[in-house]
């Protein structure tokens, strides 16, 4: 498919369902309502916006960082918590939740999630200086499993029931009662990380001939190297920061487009972030209109529910061509 088309298919599905996300939830509204003054539209600028704002930009930056590290590392298993960013804002958060910050600061959360998503990826950097790709994954791999046993430190000495279920509720991740502020606050980073990670394009498909290949031609690996990492690091570190854990949305979007635009990794780098952003904008509206009995579903279990069996069927698909 022509990739000019397939963006043009794909920024019309994304106009589609944020109308959906706007218009339908617990309140139904109209587009006569939004027009005009009164509840209707409140809860449009107050409520539904801003959420799907994040809805946009979170899912675009964690499908686009999926297909840069999905071509950076040549393994279409790669994805943004590969290198321990998602697993640092988690922590970075959870220490904000433990010790009340919460409470106290109402941004205290995402900004100690973004702290954490820098420190993170810092420390998977410097834990790989000096190696390859393999090193990468190995220090990302390293730092996942400090961060992970620090969320599962406290959880475990969390205070009160109550502490440890908002940290539970907010490694579930979730969109619900997010603000202009949190808008505010990752937004910028997310767009500048989005702009880096957009700048490898030419590089990976370079790359997709092999590290040797690509330098023949020209393309600084290790400098493309550390654009793709200093990229993932800001925007998914902001967009973990805000919404929390989104397990599979790097990993499903990359692999949806990729044989559309004929498995080249540079030219599935929009298509996929229109892609993730479709996915979170639909995930998003289905946690508010699929009811089950008790509590709604979070965000990142509804995603994790659709990812599962993707995920399953990708690795059975590998496997086979692989044989």
């Amino acid at each position: 498919m022509n990739p000019r088309l397939l963006i043009l298919l794909l920024v019309i599905a994304l106009l589609g369902a944020s109308i959906a996300s706007l218009l339908a939830g617990a309140v139904a509204l109209s587009p006569g309502e939004l027009l005009q003054p009164g509840l209707g539209r409140i809860i449009l600028i107050e409520l539904r916006l801003p959420r799907l704002v994040l809805a946009i930009l979170i899912g675009g930056i964690l499908g686009l960082s999926g297909a840069v590290l999905q071509g950076l590392l040549r393994n279409p298993l790669a994805e943004p918590g590969l290198l321990g960013v998602s697993a640092g804002a988690s922590l970075g958060a959870v220490i904000a939740i433990y010790y009340g910050l919460a409470l106290i600061i109402p941004l205290a959360t995402p900004i100690a999630g973004l702290v954490g998503g820098f420190i993170a990826a810092a420390l998977a950097m410097w834990l790989s200086r000096s190696g390859g790709m393999l090193a990468l994954i190995l220090g990302g791999s390293a730092v996942t499993s400090i961060a992970v046993a620090g969320v599962t430190l406290a959880l475990n000495l969390a205070p009160n029931p109550y502490a440890a279920y908002e940290i539970m509720t907010w490694l579930m991740g979730s969109l619900a009662d997010r603000s202009w502020g949190h808008v505010a606050l990752s937004a910028p980073f997310i767009v500048v990380g989005a702009l880096l990670l957009l700048a490898t394009g030419q590089a990976l498909d370079a790359l997709a001939l092999g590290e040797a290949q690509a330098e023949s031609l020209g393309v600084h690996v290790s400098q493309t190297r550390l654009i793709a990492l200093f990229g993932t690091a800001l925007g998914v570190g902001a967009a973990t920061a805000v919404s929390g854990a989104l397990a599979f949305v790097g990993l499903i979007a990359p692999h949806v487009v990729r044989p559309l635009v004929g498995y080249r990794p540079g030219q599935a780098l929009i298509p996929a972030m229109l892609a993730g952003s479709i996915l979170v904008v639909v995930a998003d509206l289905a946690t508010r209109l699929v009811k089950f009995d008790g509590p709604p579903v979070n965000l990142g279990v509804f995603i994790s529910l659709i990812g599962s069996p993707f995920f399953l069927w990708l690795v059975l698909h590998i496997r086979k061509r692989a044989i």
